[in-house]
């Protein structure tokens, strides 16, 4: 994901630093097909960049922000976090005199027009909108408040990927009980798009569902916040962090 957004900057014309220490290989050879200008250290990137686009696995968000603290340009969290979260990792941006923009990524990397939204909001959102103007990404404000953009984003990934753990669960009980076949019979005479739908969901999880842990945490501490039940949200992050890792977890992913 953080590749093919630089790739969107650096196809437009701007220079795209990244840092390559304690980064893998692969991480590499992504980097160096977007174009992205290898900075070394991430206190490299902080001292020479205006403004610094953080993509991460949800658990990481803080880390990083912390890692260039006392950096004064832009920073974009467009990761998936709570807005309790965004307002805290905003503190430690501003508090040093940076500016801070709270952002959320949905859809796949972008690598085509219309597929893959960055919702953004906070006061200088629309500095980054204008600076995706006319490449794969298509920017949104979300809000006028500053944690607006991480709301949107918990409650998009609180249907896709919570449903998703309930239906892998569904399935994984019906095996355990030795009535699968039964119950996916029955799927394709009543519910005909959930046999698809799990397979999806079994892909996904196996890819990527060791990063969906975390934004599953997020969004129950954000339906906590709002006065609103976690148990849905915390189950699902137990589901995926009980499911099989597959090879290519280190790729990225959007959703």
């Amino acid at each position: 994901m953080g590749a093919a957004t630089g790739r969107c900057l650096t196809k437009g014309g701007h220079t795209v630093l990244w840092a390559s220490e304690g980064r893998s290989t692969a991480t590499a050879d992504r980097a160096r097909t977007a174009g992205l200008t290898d900075a070394r250290t991430i206190a490299a990137v902080a001292a020479r960049a205006e403004i610094i686009l953080s993509v991460c696995p949800p658990h990481a968000a803080a880390d990083v922000a912390w890692a260039v603290h006392g950096f004064r340009g832009l920073y974009v969290d467009a990761n998936a976090i709570a807005p309790g979260t965004a307002r805290e990792v905003a503190q430690m941006i501003t508090d040093t005199g940076g500016r801070y923009v709270d952002g959320g990524i949905i859809g796949p990397p972008p690598t085509a027009p219309g597929s893959t939204r960055l919702y953004l909001s906070g006061p200088d959102a629309s500095t980054v909108q204008a600076l995706f103007d006319g490449t794969d990404l298509d920017t949104r404000i979300a809000g006028p408040a500053l944690a607006s953009a991480s709301t949107v984003k918990m409650a998009y990934g609180a249907w896709t990927k919570g449903t998703a753990a309930l239906i892998l669960a569904i399935r994984e009980f019906a095996r355990e009980e030795g009535v699968e076949e039964t119950l996916l019979a029955e799927w394709a005479l009543s519910q005909p798009k959930l046999e698809k739908r799990s397979e999806g969901s079994a892909r996904s999880a196996t890819a990527k569902g060791w990063r969906w842990v975390a934004e599953m945490e997020e969004i129950a501490s954000a339906f906590s916040s709002s006065g609103l039940p976690d148990g849905f949200h915390l189950a699902a992050a137990e589901v995926f962090r009980r499911y099989p890792r597959g090879d290519n977890d280190s790729q990225g992913g959007g959703g």
